[in-house]
């Protein structure tokens, strides 16, 4: 007998650490981890002075709370998100979770059952594809074209009678590519038209190079029929440890989410929903900054892109916390994966791990999370890179 689990593959994560149990970087050479998309400072101090005087001073954030969240937690997010957005989103439209993952995981057992069909644009961020396996529902990829965008025509094709959602995630995980807002409009107006649900993951809306909203979709309507959005305060507050994200739907959805969530995690941690109220309502210049890094360490990937393509490299997609290499050699990303940590000190996710089992593309990519890196870091990652030398593959052979 075949259990949920096993329907699925490992941690992409845990396992490409595993990998430096088996390897050691050179002697000299300190490791530059790139793996995985999660900041690696505290929070800042203020915000941590505000969580201790909770949890010395504020019973309540040890207890049980809401399976849906704070009430103020969930009304401000509802009251910011409908000015940012230009839309109408009520408080009862907004669900706090224990992070984004559950956010997703909870979604899908709101709308689907065993199997159903959900839509994935290829590459794919691994933990989407990972609970639907779990959750018996058919994953149908949708391949993005040399840009990594997602066409709504190329979806539409693939639609059938059992398909009940299309995911994007926006700015991307994998890729760092911000879904230009007519994208986006494009697969709302396809989930409105087919009777679907749009799932739209904005984990990493905070650091969108775009000024302004980068969708409109809150500003129609009908938007609660045919939407659900998901974030996460893990990246704009470093509450990565306090697991704190938010799912907003219309109210039935919701009904449907609260059995899930209730079961699971029985409420999400109160500390974080404290934390994350506080970050919405004094954080915003705070903000700002951390954007702004992340913006200019955006701008030495993509700077230093010209010196690494004449080594033969092409960078793909930048954005947010990534970037989305191609590389030119002859042999699968996952073999040079694991040959970099010990060759030149770099772990970084081979696109194997974004795409189906036997998928071309993910043997001729990488993914980068460059945020904790700084511009010397990313020089350095960099200098690394050209250093590497195999044979070129035969669409590699560049430059």
């Amino acid at each position: 007998m075949t259990s949920r689990a096993a329907a699925t593959f490992r941690p992409p994560v845990m396992e490409a650490r595993r990998w430096l149990d088996a390897a050691t970087p050179p002697e000299g050479l300190p490791l530059l981890n790139v793996s995985q998309a999660a900041p690696v400072d505290p929070p800042p101090e203020p915000l941590r002075a505000e969580m201790a005087r909770l949890v010395a001073e504020v019973p309540e954030v040890h207890l049980y709370g809401p399976v849906l969240g704070l009430p103020e937690l969930r009304a401000e997010i509802a009251a910011q998100w409908s000015a940012a957005y230009g839309g109408t989103i009520g408080a009862d439209q907004v669900a706090v979770t224990a992070g984004c993952n559950q956010a997703f995981c909870a979604a899908i057992a709101a709308l689907t059952t065993e199997g159903d069909e959900v839509i994935l644009p290829t590459p794919w961020y691994f933990n989407h594809k990972m609970w639907l396996d779990m959750a018996g529902v058919r994953t149908v990829p949708l391949p993005c074209g040399d840009d990594l965008l997602p066409d709504p025509e190329r979806a539409a094709a693939l639609i059938t009678p059992r398909t009940r959602a299309i995911v994007l995630v926006t700015p991307n995980n994998p890729g760092g590519v911000e879904y230009p807002a007519e994208v986006v409009r494009a697969f709302h107006r396809l989930a409105q038209a087919r009777g679907l649900t749009l799932i739209l993951d904005e984990t990493y809306r905070d650091f969108d190079a775009r000024p302004g909203a980068p969708h409109d979709l809150f500003a129609d309507a009908d938007w609660p029929r045919h939407l659900v959005h998901l974030y996460s305060f893990s990246k704009a507050y470093r509450l990565t440890g306090h697991r704190t994200g938010a799912m907003i739907a219309d109210a039935a959805t919701l009904a449907e989410a609260e059995k899930f969530l209730d079961t699971v995690a029985i409420c999400p941690p109160q500390l974080g929903q404290h934390a994350a109220l506080f970050g919405l309502r004094t954080l915003s210049q705070w903000l700002s900054g951390e954007r702004a890094e992340i913006l200019d360490r955006r701008a030495a990937i993509e700077a230093g892109a010209g010196g690494l393509a004449e080594a033969g490299w092409r960078l793909k997609g930048v954005g947010a916390y990534f970037a989305y290499l191609e590389h030119p050699f002859d042999l699968p990303s996952d073999t040079l994966a694991r040959r970099m940590i010990s060759e030149i000190g770099v772990l970084a996710l081979p696109g194997t791990m974004f795409v189906p089992d036997g998928d071309p593309n993910g043997a001729r990519h990488l993914r980068i999370a460059f945020a904790n890196v700084d511009r010397a870091g990313i020089a350095e990652l960099y200098a690394r890179l050209a250093r590497l030398a195999y044979p070129l593959a035969e669409t590699g052979a560049r430059g």
